[in-house]
């Protein structure tokens, strides 16, 4: 009786699994190929960027004495922000470090953040009264011409190009351009790039180095800079090219990243103001002299980018009258 209840069982088993000569098989198993999704906008960069005019872009008005908070002096553009009741500022949500959404806090943080908020307590006495927009890199100069905001606090590096659209306060970071690469990788140097495909974010200054280099390189463009790092993961270019501390942001969420290489450009982070409003680089100036010289600067920097290991002081200023 034993002897029958296996075999019963094992019948049972035989005709569920396999079909055990009964004329029912078993299904195929599933083949899905797996899908690694690039970006909408992933397509090479053929033209390299315009050549730059001559001018020292890193001069910068002259700041006058800061008004207290609140005390905005009649008819400049910042009584008239004060009495909007908001400062707004075109600023990154992509970019770790420097201007990120926390997942946590669901709360946009960073350097430039910071700065922005610094220039919001100026005016209102509130570093709470600013408006975050984001902005792509690519709308930048749109942003500003359109008068969609006041500010662009968003790694915005003031070039002679640039100036032409759009006015500069003060350097506020100084930046090298570097290769990011995998570990892994052969890739070691900027002479390691000929015949390679590199990633960097549209509207940068990061695709002009890579333009000169004596090897021809493949550049390819994207909207963010998170948008390099999944082509990279995904094999579909070689490396990213783009600022160090943005590099480093990326490598802070892949460890299986790595910076190489001696700087191949430079970037002069300063905050961007429309075209026509003196008043305000002038006050965006004096705040960016407060904060050097009170220590928020260097504050900042702790809270923000210590990890990074770079030494980074507050850039010397220069200023035109």
């Amino acid at each position: 009786m034993k002897h029958t209840r296996i075999s019963v069982a094992l019948l049972a088993l035989c005709l569920t699994v396999a079909g055990c000569g009964s004329g029912v098989s078993a299904p195929d198993p599933l083949t899905v190929s797996a899908v690694n999704p690039t970006p909408h906008d992933f397509a090479e960069i053929t033209v390299p960027p315009q050549s730059e005019t001559a001018c020292d872009a890193e001069i910068s008005l002259r700041p006058g004495p800061l008004p207290a908070p609140g005390a905005m002096p009649a008819g400049s553009p910042m009584a008239a922000i004060r009495d909007r009741g908001r400062l707004r500022v075109g600023v990154d949500q992509n970019t770790y470090l420097f201007g990120f959404r926390n997942p946590v806090t669901g709360q946009i943080e960073g350097f430039d953040i910071d700065i922005a908020r610094e220039i919001a307590r100026a005016i209102f006495g509130d570093p709470d009264r600013v408006e975050l927009r984001s902005v792509t890199a690519a709308e930048r100069l749109s942003a500003l011409r359109e008068n969609k905001v006041d500010l662009v606090v968003r790694t915005f590096s003031a070039t002679c190009q640039r100036r032409q659209d759009v006015d500069f306060s003060a350097v506020y970071y100084r930046a090298a351009q570097r290769i990011l690469v995998p570990t892994n990788s052969s890739i070691r140097s900027a002479a390691d790039l000929g015949g390679k495909r590199v990633c960097v974010a549209n509207g940068t200054t990061a695709a002009g180095p890579l333009f000169e280099l004596p090897t021809r390189v493949t550049v390819l463009g994207v909207t963010n800079w998170t948008d390099c790092l999944a082509v990279l993961q995904q094999g579909d270019v070689d490396a990213i090219s783009g600022d160090d501390p943005i590099l480093y942001g990326l490598v802070a969420q892949d460890r299986n990243l790595s910076v190489v290489g001696e700087p191949i450009g430079a970037g002069a982070y300063a905050v961007g103001v429309a075209k026509g409003s003196p008043d305000l680089v002038r006050f965006v100036n004096g705040v960016l002299e407060r904060i050097r010289a009170d220590g928020t600067w260097a504050r900042i920097r702790d809270q923000r980018l210590a990890d990074l290991g770079l030494d980074q002081s507050p850039p010397v200023p220069r200023y035109s009258d």
